[in-house]
């Protein structure tokens, strides 16, 4: 694969996951901060959030697996973008 693929599938990527995952994130701090202060029956609703059920669409069973998927792929070809050797630029002069 080439960095060129490899960038594009990062820039197409990138997008469609930060809904998801920060998503994710909020709701499972807000939710642990409410357990820790003993407000878990009035959270509730965040725990439901969290694992993918967004009322009248339920995808409890694929949002894990989909946010987890998604994740792992922007995490390697972030990795494999940074470890490549950096190209350099020069400043065309105009003669």
């Amino acid at each position: 694969m080439t960095p060129k693929n490899l960038r594009q599938i990062h820039r197409f990527l990138a997008p469609i996951m930060l809904l998801p995952i920060v998503l994710t994130v909020i709701t499972g701090a807000l939710f642990q901060l409410g357990e820790m202060l003993g407000q878990e029956e009035r959270i509730e609703w965040l725990l439901d959030i969290h694992k993918g059920n967004f009322g009248i669409i339920d995808l409890q069973i694929i949002y894990p697996f989909l946010n987890s998927l998604g994740l792992l792929l922007l995490v390697a070809t972030g990795i494999t973008l940074w470890l490549l050797p950096k190209r350099r630029f020069q400043k065309k002069l105009n003669p």
